[in-house]
């Protein structure tokens, strides 16, 4: 397996930057995507006049923080293509999320934004590991999904050669990579960890294929995880980090020589962590809610997109001119109040992860029994795991929230591959304590 650094040759002349250059840049490019904002976006112009401010008043990075976030619900109420700042005609794609909790977020390139979008996933990919006739099996899901489409255009400018295998049908890909023999994956970490138990059920030894490389996005995911993939696999594992709002995957890459946080590519995108509820912009190494501006988007310019994702902002490491933002621990809009203690599904995904005899497929269903929350922690049982096995699991799980967390749960240990999967982002929490048959 490889883990060396690409030769100075290898990156591209963003990465070269000086921390000067780098500044200038965002700086002109910051300047330039408020004033195309406020020019042709008429909801930004409202925005930034209610706040009292214009493009021109951003005279240093740190102005930024005068002008107001943008959310979801903006993209939504704007639906479909309100938010674009150039005509519908000069967009080239669509993509759009699937607005399973209200109308899709539509997103849309034009053939600037889709040459840069290559290449910050070239970028990434390299950074990974990959180079010029690798082979990179895609199993992120194609379609609407920024996945799919956004990891095989970069694949194809890093030089690579692309299996478009998409998501689903897995006994098929595994298959196709004991006979194609592919370097790298780019797929979702439950996903993979479907896939593992797949290699596994046809009594195939996942350490004997030809993968060096997983590259694993579109949803959390914690240090247990990565090592039980990096053990079963006998490969590297790094994080990618993306959202369809900002451009898709390739905002952010774990670099596989350090695997110590994600350098964002911040030519292309400048982030900062704020305090979600009093919205300050915090300190460098303060865990917060992380927001983007994007750059050099032309067709949908993002001005403070608020992602609600949670981490924290470091110095760079194998690229020094970018920052590195920790590893996603939650959402804010993902926290779960029960019984006055606040907790996030990553805290109950570390137990899983470290209980012998239990996948690290779960699910946690919260209700209502009379007046008080209920939450249920439903986790699917190694199909090697005796009864007796499982039993235990089940109360190991329960007494370690209980103590690492401070609350008490139910746990149900079920049968493998009965919980529902997901090829795109796994639906970790299921609240039905406002529906009317929540009680009891």
């Amino acid at each position: 397996m490889r883990a060396d650094p690409p030769s100075p040759g290898e990156l591209d002349a963003g990465e070269r930057m000086s921390p000067d250059e780098l500044t200038q840049h965002q700086l002109a490019c910051l300047q330039d995507t408020l004033k195309r904002a406020y020019d042709n976006v008429p909801f930004y112009r409202r925005s930034f006049d209610a706040a009292g401010v214009t493009p021109e008043d951003c005279r240093s990075l740190a102005d930024l923080s005068r002008f107001p976030f943008t959310t979801k619900a903006d993209l939504r109420e704007h639906y479909p293509f309100g938010m674009f700042a150039v005509p519908v005609s000069d967009v080239r794609r669509l993509h759009a999320s699937s607005g399973t909790t209200g109308l899709p977020t539509v997103v849309g390139y034009t053939d600037r934004d889709l040459s840069v979008w290559a290449d910050v996933v070239a970028r990434s990919i390299r950074a990974a590991g990959g180079r010029p006739g690798h082979k990179v099996h895609i199993s992120y899901g194609y379609g609407l999904f920024t996945g799919g489409l956004g990891a095989h255009y970069g694949a194809e400018r890093a030089g690579c050669t692309v299996i478009p295998a998409s998501g689903g049908m897995t006994a098929r890909q595994v298959r196709i990579i004991q006979d194609l023999r592919p370097e790298i994956i780019m797929v979702t970490p439950s996903y993979m960890l479907t896939l593992l138990d797949e290699f596994e059920r046809q009594g195939v030894d996942p350490r004997t294929t030809s993968l060096e490389v997983g590259i694993f996005g579109a949803e959390p995911w914690t240090e247990e995880m990565r090592r039980e993939i990096e053990e079963r696999m006998d490969i590297h594992a790094v994080d990618i980090y993306g959202l369809s709002e900002v451009i898709g995957p390739g905002v952010a890459q774990e670099c596989v020589e350090t695997k110590d946080g994600l350098h964002i590519w911040e030519d292309h995108f400048y982030p900062e962590v704020v305090d979600p509820l009093t919205d300050e912009v915090m300190a460098q190494g303060a865990d917060g809610e992380l927001v983007f501006t994007s750059l050099t988007k032309e067709a949908l310019p993002v001005i403070r997109y608020r992602t609600r994702d949670l981490t924290r902002l470091m110095p760079g490491t194998a690229r020094p001119a970018f920052r590195r933002m920790a590893r996603i621990t939650g959402r804010c809009d993902d926290m779960i109040i029960l019984r006055g203690v606040n907790l996030f599904p990553s805290q109950i995904e570390e137990v899983v992860l470290r209980t012998p005899g239990v996948a690290p497929h779960f699910q946690i269903h919260l209700s209502r029994r009379g007046r008080m929350d209920h939450m249920t922690v439903r986790v699917e049982a190694r199909p090697d795991a005796p009864a007796e096995r499982r039993a235990a699991a089940g109360a190991e799980i329960a007494a370690a929230v209980k103590e690492g967390v401070g609350v008490s749960v139910e746990v149900a240990v079920v049968d493998p591959e009965s919980l529902e999967r997901s090829v795109g982002k796994i639906r970790r929490v299921i609240d039905s304590r406002n529906s009317p048959k929540a009680d009891g």
